[in-house]
């Protein structure tokens, strides 16, 4: 029989005494494709990590026995020096978040040059075209030109295809790739998933990859392995765990899927008659100024056009679902409904009008909150649980006295699931003293504290695990039955579209290609783009 390629046995990972990866056993075969899943907090990054010893100040045992080129060899007690000869070359990794994985003052083809120098020692003449192939097999258009850009000049989709690029440049035997997809579009995940899976089977090469997205693990992986709290608690053959999950954590994630609990009877009228909505839009227009090439820009600023002419009304307690891909148009449309870009044409918001004086539109800042994708980013890490969630009502309603605006902020954040007792010193606490759910919470009662009409929900759940998700998700249905709140909900997920959405606008580079009734649009779609998004919510 084939040696595994990997071996791991009795593995623990410990932080300062404290055991967080408990004696987990692993093994990889040649070329085979292993998932590793679970929440943030089971383990599955720092494990992986612990393979080329990548984690500061952990301390880490067991036995981790790796087939390489060489010989066999132990990854966790080998010399640094050693090691680094096997990070990249035999094993190396794509990191989750592309951005903060690439340098941002090196062009890609640097980057990527750098690892063939390093690595393969290819001289400096053969580098650059080494390193364009490598962007064109990944599926880059215009290579050549694309090595030459920085990362923050290409898109989501292209960085990540730039990232694999340089793990595969010298033809690894074992990728580690983590959470790969999850920042991504529903299309651009298929494209990767799909690059992957095809350059895996043409360099024989093994895959541990790292996730918590369920669908991309059936339609990816040949066997799985379900972690909690630092444990292996289901291993098996892909098929048999999805069509038999053994345990309860497993059988849990499994029905994490968004499920629909609106209301569905819109009022009378309110679809046809747009005094009736919460906001109107009509030939909506969101334009950029953008530098003119040459000598032209010297004295004229062009234009780039972000969205153009999208109409909508949005009734009161339903939700508007804007769905389509990075550069469609999304944010632009958000930032347009939060007044926070100019737009030409007719939007109003519960009859008013956004000025181009701000002291003019404290009113409709009233009615209008957003609750934004990354909870830890838009929370102040320097103020207080208290302060955060009551800064709206201080500043649109200045008399209320500090007493009476403390229990407010205890009713909001009770409204919203998390109570004193349940966090003692709760109001005197800091965002980074709570999981990722928690954080958004907090956001939606910053949001309900000054009883809005409208919440602008910009991806309010792609960065959390599917469970916490669908509680969100749960949350933001009870919010609007109760409230008779009305939402714009921006996404790429077409299960969060179909749990939450009462309309459904496609856009698409700026314009809406259709809109209409949930049902209407993802069960009957009419454009070969709408078809394409549906498809591809695997």
């Amino acid at each position: 029989m084939t040696k595994p390629l990997l071996q791991v046995k009795d593995l623990r990972i410990s932080f300062a005494g404290k055991e967080v990866v408990h004696g987990i056993d692993l093994t990889m075969a040649p070329g085979e494709k292993l998932a590793l899943v679970g929440e943030s907090g089971s383990g599955k990054t720092i494990t992986a990590l612990s393979l080329l010893r990548l984690v500061q100040n952990a301390q880490v045992s067991g036995s981790a026995v790796f087939q390489s080129p060489k010989g066999e060899v132990e990854l966790l007690g080998m010399p640094e020096r050693l090691l680094r000869g096997i990070r990249g070359q035999d094993i190396a990794m794509i990191f989750q978040e592309p951005m903060t994985a690439l340098n941002p003052l090196f062009t890609i083809g640097n980057q990527i040059e750098e690892i063939l120098a390093l690595k393969q020692g290819l001289a400096a003449s053969e580098r650059g075209l080494a390193a364009i192939k490598l962007l064109a097999d990944t599926g880059i258009t215009e290579p050549q030109r694309r090595a030459q850009c920085f990362p923050h000049q290409l898109s989501g989709g292209q960085r990540q295809r730039a990232m694999i690029a340089m793990a595969l440049a010298c033809h690894p035997k074992l990728l580690l790739a983590d959470e790969p997809t999850t920042a991504l579009d529903v299309t651009v995940r298929t494209q990767i998933l799909d690059l992957l899976g095809e350059l895996q089977r043409k360099n024989g090469m093994a895959v541990l990859m790292i996730t918590h997205d369920l669908n991309l693990v059936r339609r990816f992986a040949d066997r799985i392995a379900v972690m909690e709290n630092g444990v292996v608690v289901e291993l098996g053959a892909v098929s048999a765990v999805f069509a038999n999950p053994q345990h309860a954590y497993t059988r849990k994630l499994l029905d994490s899927k968004p499920t629909r609990d609106v209301q569905e009877k819109l009022q009378e009228g309110s679809l046809d008659a747009a005094p009736q909505a919460v906001m109107h839009a009509k030939n909506l227009r969101v334009s950029y100024p953008v530098s003119v090439p040459g000598f032209k820009g010297w004295f004229k600023t062009g234009e780039f056009v972000a969205v153009q002419g999208a109409s909508f009304d949005i009734p009161a307690g339903q939700t508007l679902g804007v769905i389509g891909e990075s550069g469609s148009g999304k944010s632009s449309l958000a930032l347009a409904a939060l007044g926070l870009h100019p737009s030409q044409g007719d939007l109003s918001m519960a009859g008013m009008a956004w000025s181009r004086h701000a002291a003019n539109n404290k009113a409709i800042r009233k009615a209008v909150q957003v609750v934004f994708q990354d909870p830890f980013s838009s929370l102040s890490p320097r103020m207080t649980i208290e302060s955060i969630v009551g800064e709206g009502l201080a500043v649109h309603r200045p008399d209320v006295k500090a007493p009476e605006m403390q229990q407010r902020v205890l009713q909001a954040l009770l409204e919203v699931g998390m109570a004193e007792a349940q966090f003692p010193g709760l109001l005197q606490r800091y965002p980074h003293e709570f999981s990722g759910g928690q954080r958004q919470r907090i956001a939606i009662a910053r949001a309900l504290m000054v009883e809005p009409k409208l919440l602008v929900l910009d991806e309010p759940t792609s960065a959390l695990d599917v469970t916490i998700q669908k509680q969100i998700l749960q949350l933001l249905q009870r919010l609007q039955r109760e409230r008779g709140l009305s939402y714009l909900l921006i996404t790429h997920d077409v299960d969060v579209i179909r749990a939450m959405a009462h309309q459904v606008m496609v856009l698409k580079d700026g314009v809406v290609l259709e809109a209409g009734p949930l049902a209407q649009i993802l069960d009957s779609p009419e454009h070969p783009y709408t078809r394409k998004l549906v498809a591809a919510q695997f």
